[in-house]
């Protein structure tokens, strides 16, 4: 009997033993999903830390008008201009006109108002993509006429966090070599202010037809035989000075 009972005692103590490793094995695992989980939350690439996004933004232009004075100066006028030119090409809705109402520059502001329709119409702009709505100028700041569009834009950032220390640490950021988490974030800002049209960064624009006239005469070039790149003569008859020669 006492050796059974040793036996079932030394079974059961081999059996725990078992559920303890396989519970120790079960904590390691885990503890390496953590860690996977939380490497996986900081890109290696900058481009995947502080991704370029499109956003819809507006470009406003102000008319200040003065008590004494209606229309346009020069300087306004070339402001609207380009304005409208612009709007043709990058805007993703109408134009909205805020015009100051109940003080004394009303009867500039109506003035204004005309040249501004003026120069919308003559640069393209039909008459029903412009909407005008009045607002009560503060009596303590300049009155002025708000043009507006919403366009297309890019943003990256904001820049300038450091959620992990640069020197000797402990965490995975140091003992790997790998980028801090700030690298790259202002050449991506910079890159998203400078685009002339965010779309470039998402998609390629739609490619333009081969130039035919000079397509025609280098393959008529190469059906007679003859040396199909074009003859460039003069170009270097504005030099300065001629010394090396």
């Amino acid at each position: 009997m006492l050796a059974i009972h040793a036996a079932m005692t030394e079974g059961r103590g081999r059996a725990a033993l078992r559920l303890l490793a396989a519970g120790g094995f079960a904590l390691m695992l885990a503890g390496c999903y953590q860690t996977n989980q939380a490497d996986s939350a900081y890109p290696t690439d900058y481009r995947e830390r502080h991704p370029i996004s499109l956003k819809e933004g507006d470009r406003r232009v102000e008319v200040f008008l003065g008590r004494n004075r209606g229309g346009l100066t020069p300087a306004q006028r070339a402001d609207v201009l380009s304005f409208a030119q612009l709007w043709r090409r990058e805007a993703t809705s109408g134009i909205v006109i805020d015009v100051p109402q109940g003080g004394p520059t009303d009867h500039a502001a109506a003035d204004s108002m005309r040249e501004v329709h003026s120069i919308l119409a003559a640069s393209g702009v039909p008459r029903d993509a412009v909407y005008v709505r009045s607002y009560r100028p503060s009596p303590a700041a300049l009155a002025s006429i708000k043009i507006n569009y919403s366009k297309l834009t890019a943003e990256a950032g904001p820049c300038g966090q450091w959620p992990q220390n640069l020197g000797p640490g402990q965490d995975s950021t140091y003992t790997e070599n790998r980028p801090y988490y700030n690298l790259g974030c202002s050449s991506q800002r910079n890159l998203a202010a400078m685009v002339d049209n965010p779309s470039d960064l998402v998609q390629p624009r739609g490619e333009q037809p081969a130039y035919n006239a000079r397509r025609s005469v280098a393959m008529d070039k190469f059906r007679k035989g003859e040396n199909p790149s074009g003859t460039y003569t003069g170009y270097d008859t504005g030099k300065i000075s001629s010394i090396g020669k």
